[in-house]
């Protein structure tokens, strides 16, 4: 029985890499579709329809949580794509921790420091932006951290695929997360949040 209001779905192309999120509604879509070549997780939900005028019998859809369709993707198995950047994934890839002092802090406390500043040709992008505490990013200012003297706690890295499907997505299911995690970088922080 469905016990998730509007469960996202995870799609994969063909081969079984991550591709996004999609809504229940365009899971069933791409079922009735025959669009599904195989499913992957443990978790069900199973929708239902109207009634048949002559059978009385009503319709029903069940869509596994994680699918795999059939055709063509965009953007299939080029790992090379680089996910949007934004503060809110960002202070989730760096555990909501200071990069610099190393305090934990509600998102609303952090900011976007930029390693090599903007006004010094830096660029605004996953591996020259760290978390940093308003305080810090004050005292490092437009100099880059060695400038400032202060080391950082962790190497700034861009999130593969299926590491930011995990950051952009905040009601992931545990056999999702499971699927995900495997495809992960050994480096990644996300291991141990």
């Amino acid at each position: 029985m469905n016990t998730v209001i509007d469960p996202l779905i995870l799609r994969l192309d063909i081969a079984g890499r991550p591709q996004r999120w999609i809504p229940w509604q365009d899971a069933v879509v791409l079922d009735s579709r025959e669009m599904i070549a195989w499913t992957a997780g443990e978790r069900t939900f199973t929708f239902y329809g109207g009634f048949n005028r002559l059978s009385g019998c009503r319709s029903r859809i069940t869509v596994n949580s994680i699918i795999a369709v059939r055709g063509y993707s965009r953007n299939a198995g080029d790992e090379r794509l680089v996910p949007p950047l934004s503060n809110r994934e960002l202070f989730l890839r760096d555990g909501h921790l200071c990069m610099y002092c190393g305090r934990e802090l509600p998102g609303y406390l952090l900011t976007r420091d930029h390693l090599i500043p903007l006004s010094r040709g830096g660029a605004d992008c996953w591996s020259n932006v760290v978390t940093a505490c308003r305080g810090c990013n004050h005292a490092k200012g437009s100099r880059t951290p060695d400038e400032a003297g202060m080391a950082l706690l962790a190497v700034p890295y861009v999130p593969n695929r299926a590491e930011y499907l995990v950051l952009s997505n905040r009601r992931i299911l545990a056999d999702q997360m499971e699927f995900l995690i495997k495809r992960f970088r050994r480096s990644s922080r996300l291991h141990t949040a």
